[in-house]
């Protein structure tokens, strides 16, 4: 299986979930035992350094390293006083010196991870529960007024389900669903 290879600076401007689908694809730890990588509880340190220097080895030349790496500093993997996993080829203490110098860029990039079109949806919801609710005759004088007040919020209610319609027919389409259950 070819995987691409991602750099730092790439790893940087890349959303959480295109990293994670990348450390997926194409991590040379994949299929091998997680509990490599994370130190058991109790586990004399003379125990751990050795499983801890051949998963930072397995982790040197692996194609996502950067992607992986990304995710553990935005997942705020890594304690500054506990050496108790590694990613990336990073120990705990490692990921935490680097998520401190890199601080504000991690801010940032958590920001832009948040689903954006989940909250237009969010939005959307909103809009069409007020708009299907609110009484058009208040306004209204005559009947004729009326039909027309009633006409034009059908259509805004109309518009509003069709966004909806829209969005989250691309999100299912994304995440694999052919149809609505």
């Amino acid at each position: 299986m070819r995987t691409n290879r991602m750099t730092p600076a790439q790893a940087r401007r890349t959303r959480r979930a295109v990293l994670q689908a990348v450390v997926d694809a194409g991590s040379r730890c994949a299929g091998l035992d997680a509990g490599a990588w994370f130190r058991g509880d109790d586990e004399p340190a003379i125990d751990w350094r050795p499983r801890r220097d051949s998963a930072i080895r397995v982790c040197t030349g692996c194609p996502v390293r950067a992607a992986c790496e990304e995710l553990a500093l935005r997942n705020g993997d890594g304690e500054p006083d506990a050496d108790e996993l590694v990613r990336a080829g990073l120990t705990g203490p490692e990921l935490a010196a680097v998520r401190e110098h890199q601080a504000e860029r991690l801010a940032a990039a958590a920001d832009l991870d948040r689903d954006t079109e989940g909250r237009r949806l969010d939005d959307l919801l909103a809009q069409l529960h007020h708009e299907a609710t609110k009484d058009p005759d208040h306004k209204a004088g005559t009947t004729r007024t009326i039909a027309a007040c009633q006409t034009a919020q059908n259509t805004k209610v109309q518009a509003l389900a069709t966004q909806i319609r829209k969005i989250r027919t691309a999100r299912r389409a994304r995440t694999g669903w052919e149809k609505a259950a």
